[in-house]
């Protein structure tokens, strides 16, 4: 039977979740690199506050995180947690709920806003220096779940990873710490510490072993801001800006799930500044959501002709192309994918399956093993590392890369048969009889298994 591999297409900014991942790789390297052999004092949770976002009426509507860098309450968030917001509290740990006196930065480029609490004095967390990170150095962040802000049970969340390097992704002039330390529901504007827990950036976006936080160097020039706006004049401003309508149309897609109402939006921002590179992006993931392949493909190639080193769009589009049969253009956007971010998972084991459809088995083995030295949890770069090892003859491998694949939820009709085809050359004919009938399982009208079983259960016993 032909080999099955499988690319996957990410589409994601800002809301999908992963478990904390971690490698004896990242383990050794960060004991190594660690600046000194004492532990690290905890992290000041007590400067880390919910925000809660408040409409016209007063009413609660969203939630995010920020984090207090200054003892008269100066406190940092991103800029898309602010969009259409009429007023905003910051609930503290221990209950303690303090009123966004106004706005005292606001970057909606690199969504980032300096807020002036109510007049007090506050905990603070340490400003760290994110201009000389090195790979595989320890990360943890620091936030709150996202949804209604409760005094009584608000608990603020730590998770762990660490560094997979800095890049550009859909503006060329500065770049975010791309970081395996999950991001939850949340999160957004909360602290990314080091290992002495200093800050190190701003958690901005989430995905699969690639979230985003803007560098804290990014803000530094601006922590002395002075006059503050309030959310009025934030309000009015934001009435013009086209970075507020994008994040609206965010908001729509991946909080609502509002397909049309999104598209409308990010269709008024292209027609306003065709150039604006993130509103192509996320159109493509609304055409894509509505079957239109040929059209998200025309807006990731049009995001790609703006920022070509955009490493997201570049495996987005990769996995149409492969999708679409342009195998060898598939594999040429997934090397420009990983030349721009070599530890990029999802392009790893994206390029991974290309040259296992291209029958480059060796070539595709150390390329999705390292995808899973990075994130031990990835289920497809089991697949189709099972796929290189069924290729290579190495069929312990093949099962126990299939098996490891299906524990983690990926279990696709191609892998029973792999796994029958092991089990019949290693003669163990009751576990190629349960493949086959796995396989009935999920294809009822399946002839081929049908007959093969058929003869399987007649045939007489050695």
């Amino acid at each position: 039977m032909a080999h099955k591999t499988f690319c996957q297409v990410n589409s994601r900014r800002g809301g999908g979740l992963r478990p904390a991942v971690w490698t004896l790789l990242a383990l050794l390297l960060l004991w190594a690199w660690a600046p000194g052999t004492g532990q690290a004092f905890e992290a000041n949770k007590s400067a880390v506050a919910q925000l809660v976002v408040k409409n016209a009426q007063g009413e609660d509507v969203s939630t995010g995180t920020g984090f207090v860098v200054a003892p008269e309450g100066v406190l940092v968030t991103n800029y898309h947690v602010l969009v259409d917001a009429a007023g905003v509290d910051a609930l503290f740990p221990g209950g303690r709920r303090v009123p966004v006196a106004g706005i005292l930065k606001v970057d909606r480029v690199r969504d980032f806003a300096l807020l002036k609490l109510a007049e007090g004095f506050y905990s603070t967390l340490e400003i760290g220096d994110s201009s000389h990170l090195r790979e595989f150095e320890y990360t943890s962040a620091l936030g709150f779940s996202a949804g209604e802000a409760d005094e009584e049970t608000q608990t603020v969340l730590q998770t762990h990873g660490f560094v997979l390097g800095m890049h550009p992704q859909a503006y060329a002039d500065f770049s975010y710490i791309y970081t395996s330390t999950p991001f939850e529901p949340g999160f957004s504007g909360g602290p990314l510490l080091d290992r002495e827990n200093k800050v190190l950036g701003i958690a901005t976006l989430a995905g699969r072993s690639i979230n985003l936080a803007l560098p804290i160097n990014e803000i530094k020039p601006f922590l002395k801001a002075g006059k503050a706006l309030s959310f009025a004049e934030l309000l009015e401003q934001d009435k013009n800006s086209l970075e507020a309508l994008y994040y609206r149309g965010n908001f729509l897609l991946y909080a609502m799930g509002d397909l049309e109402g999104a598209r409308k939006l990010y269709e008024e921002v292209l027609r306003q500044n065709p150039g604006f590179v993130l509103a192509h992006y996320d159109l493509a993931v609304i055409q894509r959501d509505l079957g239109d392949m040929d059209q998200a493909i025309a807006s990731y190639e049009k995001a790609l002709a703006l920022h070509p080193n955009f490493p997201e769009a570049l495996s987005n589009l990769g996995g149409f192309y492969f999708r679409a049969g342009q195998v060898e253009k598939a594999r040429a956007t997934f090397e420009r994918a990983l030349t721009v971010y070599p530890n990029f998972v999802q392009g790893l084991s994206n390029l991974g399956a290309v040259l296992g459809k291209l029958e480059r088995w060796k070539e595709a083995q150390p390329l999705l093993e390292k995808a899973l030295r990075l994130d031990p949890e990835f289920a497809v770069a089991y697949f189709n590392l099972g796929n290189a090892w069924f290729a290579l003859g190495r069929l312990d491998e093949a099962e126990a890369a299939y098996n490891k694949s299906k524990t983690l939820g990926v279990d696709f009709l191609g892998m029973h048969w792999k796994l029958y085809e092991i089990h019949r050359q290693k003669n163990n004919l009751a576990e190629a009889v349960r493949q086959l009938r796995t396989i009935l399982e999920m294809d009822p009208e399946n002839r081929e298994a049908q007959e093969k079983l058929d003869q399987a259960v007649t045939a007489p016993a050695n």
